[in-house]
């Protein structure tokens, strides 16, 4: 009995959650839980302890997410930490670097650098694209050692806990023009990796609203084998920016949730019932060392030329399709896409203003 009694507090709270949406917005009089409960407990037909237990559970871990997680079989260890860091690389155009991210934790930060150096000996690159959406992360401590590389002198980054991070001068730092793509799922130390990067001016965030899940946890035990991780302190960008209720991007790009999942497996892929974006007609996206047939490609001279004479692009989009079989296979990726047309614009500005 006396496990129910800690079950009893759960319900409790459950049920507060459930009057309160109840109650209308004339009182905010609500009964105490425990007087609720043990009416319920008497009174309510085929409900065991076994039911009013779940349902409490379940309750309390769907109100406070992701302030509280069940963790549940999670893999662990420095050695999977970070074989999950870096998850595709690739080109765009022969100048566009872009790196997907599946975990922000120990090890990412060599593992950037080292993408770097690769991509920078064989290609002559004018912008970075660092993919977030769907990552995530508890390492706090890796989310400012990634963000270090992007930036050139000391400033502080993160703190969380009684940990804190700041950033080193150098004159070897990643200074490219740089787009980071979030998501709803972009969680943890994801997000203060993001957040950092647009805090000290290093990139521009593209997408949608992050999960809000940047918090110091506690972990806790339980009986059954599985393990309780509790939001205990929160994490700070800078001098006192904490981040609490998800970040929202610098250009917002809505995207419903199985399409971009889609995108995410095939950025060229083409939906049923859907159409390119115009913002992302003009992509002459292709990947470097893809299997697609080679075709004949606007350069961007031209692409240059013809906006200063006046021309519209978009008139160059037949029935057919005539300006992607020209230019190459369209990034059908919103916010992919997106990241692409501020990038090649940046580089355009960029090299009218040189002598």
């Amino acid at each position: 009995m006396k496990r129910f009694g800690l079950n009893s507090i759960w319900l409790g709270l459950l049920v507060f959650g459930t009057v309160q949406s109840i109650v209308r917005a004339e009182t905010n009089d609500l009964p105490h839980f425990q007087e609720v409960f043990r009416l319920l407990r008497a009174n309510l037909d085929g409900a065991g302890e076994e039911d009013l237990n779940r349902a409490a559970v379940q309750g309390l871990l769907t109100h406070f997410y992701p302030r509280v997680v069940l963790v549940t079989n999670e893999p662990s260890g420095e050695a999977t930490t970070a074989a999950k860091g870096i998850s595709q690389q690739t080109v765009y155009e022969q100048s566009y670097g872009y790196w997907r991210v599946a975990r922000v934790g120990n090890g990412l930060a060599g593992q950037l650098a080292s993408a770097w150096k690769s991509l920078t000996e064989t290609n002559q690159l004018k912008g970075l694209i660092l993919d977030l959406r769907f990552a995530e992360g508890m390492d706090y401590a890796a989310a400012a050692s990634a963000a270090d590389l992007f930036l050139t002198k000391e400033q502080p980054l993160l703190t969380w806990g009684e940990s804190s991070a700041h950033s080193t001068t150098k004159k070897d730092a990643i200074t490219l023009p740089l787009a980071v793509l979030v998501n709803p799922q972009t969680s943890g130390a994801a997000e203060a990796l993001a957040e950092v990067l647009r805090k000290t001016d290093a990139a521009v965030l593209i997408g949608m609203r992050t999960a809000g899940a940047a918090h110091v946890f506690k972990e806790f035990d339980l009986n059954n084998g599985r393990k309780l991780r509790i939001a205990a302190g929160s994490v700070r960008v800078g001098e006192d920016n904490a981040l609490a209720a998800g970040i929202r991007p610098d250009i917002e790009v809505p995207v419903n949730a199985d399409d971009e999942r889609a995108y995410f497996a095939d950025a060229y892929k083409v939906l049923a019932n859907r159409t390119t974006p115009r913002s992302g007609q003009a992509n002459a996206s292709l990947l470097s060392g893809t299997n697609r047939p080679a075709r004949r490609r606007i350069n961007e001279a031209e692409l240059v030329r013809m906006q200063r004479e006046g021309q519209d692009l978009d008139d160059l989009v037949t029935p057919a399709g005539r300006l992607e079989e020209e230019v190459g296979a369209v990034v059908r990726d919103p916010a992919l896409a997106r990241a692409l047309d501020l990038l090649k614009g940046i580089a355009i500005v960029e090299r009218s203003r040189r002598p």
